[in-house]
């Protein structure tokens, strides 16, 4: 073949492969990048909006604990597991299911006796155990707590109320926060001589939650009270969103 035909013809094989590898790149091009263009010819609107709503709580959750203290490390630990196994007891005969009892910490920490110009000595030892239980049956949760305390329970914490079944509230509130922010893309638009075209995005920012009311918080308690009144109140779920609009004619 002459050298003029062949270089015409490797020309020619160059030109077809770089025009479907230019094929190849728009066939292949992202979404965003056609949503980006269309973008530019209008203006965007970036809006932030929070909704809330609110639900009675369902559960609670308790954290019980046993404190003891003996001369030695063992006479302690010993002490508190017989009264610890009184409160699990206590615990499942109330009717508390197992996966709703988890032990929370146990701790065993010497005390100190300090003296002036006298390094610290030790006294004795202090042993701790706690279990958080969830309670599933609010009206019981006064007489739980009462039988906690009468089994050997020294320590309770909470109850830290919550709803078992979140999605369907949180839903509500990302419904209205959505509503928010069209109102206010809206009146935004509006206030410009636009109107608003679509939506370009929707990004959830971090929840927050309100917790109910905690009438028990951090008491610590010797003897069991009759029938010990709870509050659960209600809870707060907030959902955050930021909404970014296009606006055009």
């Amino acid at each position: 073949m002459p050298r003029s035909t062949l270089a015409l013809s490797r020309f020619t094989l160059a030109l077809a492969l770089g025009a479907a590898a230019m094929s190849t790149v728009h066939a292949q091009a992202p979404a965003g990048a056609a949503s980006h263009t269309a973008s530019a010819q209008g203006t965007l609107l970036s809006v932030s909006a929070q909704a809330e709503a609110r639900r009675t709580p369902d559960l609670a959750t308790v954290s019980a604990g046993v404190v003891t203290e003996a001369a030695d490390a063992n006479a302690a630990m010993r002490a508190n597991a017989e009264r610890m196994q009184q409160v699990v007891d206590a615990i499942r005969k109330a009717g508390i299911e197992p996966r709703d009892v988890q032990t929370g910490g146990i701790t065993l920490n010497p005390q100190y006796r300090y003296a002036e110009n006298a390094p610290p000595a030790i006294t004795g030892y202090q042993a701790s155990n706690t279990v958080n239980v969830t309670v599933r049956e609010l009206a019981r949760l006064g007489k739980i707590l009462d039988a906690l305390v009468a089994t050997g329970a020294n320590q309770i914490h909470g109850p830290t109320f919550d709803i078992a079944d979140r999605e369907p509230a949180l839903d509500e509130a990302r419904r209205n926060a959505l509503k928010q922010a069209r109102a206010r893309a809206d009146m935004y638009a509006q206030s410009l001589g636009l109107q608003v075209r679509r939506i370009v995005s929707i990004s959830e920012g971090a929840r927050i939650d309100m917790p109910g009311p905690m009438p028990m918080a951090g008491m610590r308690m010797e003897k069991a009270m009759a029938d010990t009144p709870v509050a659960p109140g209600e809870n707060v779920l907030t959902a955050n969103l930021d909404v970014v609009f296009e606006l055009g004619q």
